[in-house]
This record gives structure tokens, sequence and C-alpha cells, in this order.
């Protein structure tokens, strides 16, 4: 799971840098922050999360109130395992920028992932509620609603991370998981099969393969 997530949160942050362009006049100093910024988010992608947090933290010194700083520099906690950090900094994104929608889907992410699935399932329906068309918000939510059994909405949201991104390979995982649950062998599989169809992503295709073979015996 720690695998799947790190995918989730590495892409949220590169779209949250490209999210955060403001037309507005913009003093030296916020225009260093959002360099930082930049490049917290390439140590990010190349998996040098203390350095990034570093870059981020500058940029929070240079400008408090830069949302997205906060939010990414969770990212980087959270690939750390730090969750009480991660959650921490997303709850600052969000106190500077209520609508900040990616922030909470994040922070679903993470209270997930401390096993707190009902603020889990509160933070990615904020998501929802504030971008209808995040994917990720709704396979985040589904992966709660598994944790609960309440297999019939988790499948549900499932549908309409399919709907909204159809080559969401981890959305078809993620409602193959809830199949094999209820006992829809056929299903499960077939979902599995389409989850490695999309992906390249090894530790994904690994288990998909798993449990393909465990579901097929």
């Amino acid at each position: 799971m720690k695998k799947r997530r790190m995918l989730i949160v590495l892409f949220c942050a590169v779209f949250l840098l490209t999210g955060c362009v403001k037309v507005e006049v913009r003093t030296p100093e916020a225009e260093i922050a959002e360099q930082h910024v930049e490049r917290g988010i390439t140590l990010t992608e190349e998996g040098r999360y203390d350095e990034a947090i570093e870059e981020y933290t500058k940029a929070i010194e240079l400008d408090p109130k830069l949302a997205t700083a906060y939010n990414n520099r969770g990212v980087a906690y959270g690939s750390k395992g730090q969750y009480d950090l991660e959650i921490a900094d997303y709850s600052k994104a969000i106190e500077l920028d209520p609508n900040y929608a990616l922030a909470y889907t994040n922070r679903s992410a993470a209270y997930y992932y401390k096993g707190q699935y009902d603020l889990a399932i509160a933070d990615a329906s904020k998501a929802i509620e504030l971008d209808p068309n995040d994917a990720i918000a709704y396979d985040n939510r589904a992966w709660s609603y598994n944790a609960k059994g309440q297999y019939d909405q988790s499948i549900a949201d499932c549908n309409k991370a399919i709907e909204l991104d159809p080559n969401y390979a981890m959305a078809y995982a993620n409602r193959a998981y809830a199949y094999k649950e209820q006992g829809m062998v056929a299903e499960a599989i077939a979902d599995f099969e389409k989850s490695i169809s999309l992906t390249d992503n090894p530790y994904l295709i690994e288990e998909a393969r798993g449990q393909i073979q465990e579901l097929s015996k």
C-alpha cells in the first residue's frame, strides 16, 4: 500500500504546482519561495525527501501563506511515513486555503494510512465537493470504504473514478479488491487484469498477479 500512496501523492504534488500560479503582483520573496517549491517537487520525485522538506521549509519561511508549500511538504513527510507531520501540513494548507481540494485529497490518504477511516472519508468527500472531477478523491474514499467493509460504496466510488479517468489502473485494482470480498471472482480477476494492462508500476503488477493467482485456485 505504501508504494501506491507514493504514486498518488507525487502526482498531486506536481499537479498542485501547476495550479498554484496566481495572476497578481508578487514580492521578490514570494517568487523565490515558489522556486524553492519547484526544487522541492523535483527532489520529491527523485525520492530525496529530506532535501525536499528543506526546500519547502525555506519556501514557508519566505512566504508563510504559501499553501502549496505546506501541502507539498506534507507529501514529503508522508513519503517518509511521518503521518502526524504530514497531516499537520495539510491542515495548515487548508487553513490558508479552505478551497484547496487536493490538500483534502492528500489528507484523506494520510488518515487512511493511520487507520482513521471516517476522517479519511470525510476529507475525500470534501475534496469531491470542491472538485467533482477529482478521480483520486473518489479512489481514496473507496479504499476507506473497503477498509470498513462497505463494498457497495467502494465499488460505486471506483466506478466514478474510472468514469473520470478510464486509464486509472489503481481504481481498477481497488474495485477488484471489493469484488473479491463480495465473492465476485470473475469480476475481480477481470479488474486485476485490467489494472495490469494500464500500468508499468512493478509493485502494482506484482500484487495484481498474486491476487489473480489466488483467485484462480
